[in-house]
């Protein structure tokens, strides 16, 4: 089969499949993060094990863009959330002067949820830093300001530790590629991604530099119930992730599922081959990616947001016994 580095998921646009096959348009976002490689490593799977549809993937973009866009028939598939897909739903945040939004969102199906992946707080080996709780006057990467993941890291930070961006500590104000540039120059004392390990970021950090990953010193409490909702959970990251990786326990952290979206307006049998040549053949490209070990079936089908599976995945996900 066909394998994607990492110069191909840079490219605007990665096209793998057969000639004469019915075109599927995704959109990812940011093509070096872990969740737009994965959305990209699906495609290829799927593409390279079937020849009646082929997955057209462009990366770039906000994922709430993205949604917007299938809803309204552009794209066939995308990076959906449970809580992108409840605001849609309910018209609210970054949908609520799209007066269109909830009717459009009827327009949307569920083919998988996968991990989104831990948040790494990273830190230099060498730094003062040991917990959240002391990056009280730092300098931090917490994501694009105002994107999910900038508003995921602040809201953990601020529930488990009582500190808040802008106020207790600077968040800067960056991409993704800017602020890893910037964690690597040392400019700035916390880098924070949300990806499943190996994260291809902290591969490459940690070819040259020493790096500890942090939580807080203390993650229980009314607030971080609160944080969490329904949505979000509890993770741990582990030790000898990473090469020069100085972590001597695991690490307390936070993830949240993301997952494929898909039109509901496509072809159920279509939908059914893309969910079966993925799932049939996940076990081809554990050797080139490591990550595919924390995608499971039973967390692909997991009722989240009362976002329904679109009956071509659906009818899948029964015939191997996900759903009864």
């Amino acid at each position: 089969m066909q394998h994607l580095t990492l110069a191909a998921l840079s490219a605007a646009t990665l096209t793998v499949g057969t000639a004469g096959a019915e075109t599927l348009k995704m959109s990812t976002i940011e093509p070096s993060l872990g969740q737009a490689i994965t959305m990209a490593t699906f495609a290829n799977v799927v593409n390279s094990n079937q020849d009646a549809v082929e997955i057209e993937v462009a990366g770039g973009g906000a994922a709430t863009v993205h949604q917007l866009e299938a809803a309204r028939g552009n794209l066939d598939m995308w990076m959906t959330s449970p809580t992108i897909y409840t605001f849609q739903k309910n018209g609210t945040a970054m949908y609520a002067n799209e007066a269109e939004a909830p009717a459009l969102a009827e327009n949307l199906r569920l083919l998988m949820w996968f991990p989104y992946g831990d948040y790494h707080y990273a830190v230099r080996g060498s730094s003062d830093i040991e917990y959240l709780d002391d990056i009280e006057g730092a300098t931090v990467f917490l994501g694009p300001a105002g994107g999910g993941a900038f508003n995921a890291a602040k809201g953990w930070i601020e529930a488990t530790t009582g500190l808040v961006a802008g106020e207790d500590y600077e968040a800067i104000t960056a991409n993704w590629a800017t602020g890893f540039q910037a964690f690597q120059d040392g400019k700035i004392d916390m880098y924070v991604n949300g990806c499943i390990d190996p994260c291809q970021q902290f591969l490459q950090f940690t070819e040259t530099e020493s790096i500890r990953f942090i939580g807080p010193e203390d993650h229980t409490g009314e607030a971080v119930d609160k944080y969490l909702g329904n949505f979000r959970y509890i993770t741990e990251l582990a030790t000898n992730m990473y090469k020069n990786q100085l972590n001597d326990g695991p690490i307390v952290s936070n993830d949240t599922p993301v997952g494929i979206g898909v039109r509901a307006g496509l072809d159920e049998e279509a939908v059914y081959q893309v969910t079966k040549a993925f799932w049939d053949n996940i076990g081809s490209i554990s050797s080139d990616a490591p990550w595919a070990k924390a995608l499971s079936v039973e967390f692909a089908v997991e009722s989240r947001a009362d976002m329904v599976l679109h009956p071509g995945a659906e009818r899948y996900y029964r015939e191997v016994g996900a759903l009864k």
